[in-house]
């Protein structure tokens, strides 16, 4: 007895025949507005930083909450980076962000943010005093970096490890001084460490390039090799500071 077997077959998905043309640069009056965007964003935050004084940024994730070790060790910066006298400079969303913030929020320190619109994850914490909102990671990143002294490099993810390398390369390549860099949470980053250390023996950066790069889990340490560096290279100098861009204090 013969039986035929009729195979279904799943319908196939025809996708739609869309062309996609790569014009290369927009239109003049498209980067012209570009420009004029970038512009206001870069004033906006140097009027929003003008009386922030001397920053110590910290770096970290956004996606650590309040439960967290992480959380608890960063608020123990912000704490410890007011009592310096430095004002705690993040990210201003939350997380590792929000936990250094309050922690130089609820002890007497001052407490800025520079923040970014972002789909998703990214809303300005509640422990700021002052908060600039950018549209833009590249602008963000240059106020993060023009007024700190010193970085503090926590746990994080993507956006963390491009604000580390960033800072990294400008002081490698002296762009900016040669400021401390801290690494905290050693087995976090010992993997990178390693790497670094591997790109150290195949000549592609040299030692001195890691002089300044603090692996360590251990708050009272890190601050300590901040309070050093800045000690021994600088004093506070108070100046006469003017509202010329109609600045707030």
């Amino acid at each position: 007895m013969s039986s035929s077997v009729h195979k279904k077959h799943a319908p196939r998905l025809i996708q739609p025949k869309h062309h996609v043309y790569l014009e290369g640069p927009k239109s003049r009056g498209y980067e012209l507005l570009f420009a004029w965007r970038v512009f206001k964003q870069f004033i906006r935050g140097f009027r929003t930083l003008h009386f922030a004084g001397p920053c110590i940024t910290v770096f970290g994730s956004a996606r650590f909450g309040e439960d967290h070790s992480y959380y608890g060790q960063a608020r123990e910066f912000g704490k410890r980076i007011a009592e310096m006298g430095f004002t705690t400079l993040t990210g201003g969303g939350p997380g590792i962000m929000e936990a250094a913030n309050r922690g130089a929020y609820e002890n007497g320190g001052q407490s800025f943010g520079c923040n970014i619109v972002l789909p998703f994850e990214q809303k300005e914490n509640p422990y700021l005093h002052r908060s600039v909102t950018f549209e833009h990671f590249f602008v963000r990143k240059v106020l993060l970096v023009k007024y700190s002294y010193a970085f503090v490099i926590m746990p994080g993810g993507f956006g963390t490890m491009d604000e580390l390398f960033e800072t990294l390369t400008l002081v490698q390549t002296k762009t900016i001084t040669r400021f401390p860099v801290i690494l905290f949470g050693k087995a976090f980053y010992q993997p990178m460490m390693d790497v670094f250390r591997k790109m150290q023996q195949e000549g592609t950066i040299s030692s001195e390039d890691l002089d300044l790069l603090l692996l360590t889990d251990d708050v009272e340490e890190a601050m300590s090799h901040i309070q050093r560096y800045i000690r021994t290279n600088y004093q506070i100098k108070p100046r006469k500071r003017l509202w010329w861009l109609l600045e707030k204090r």
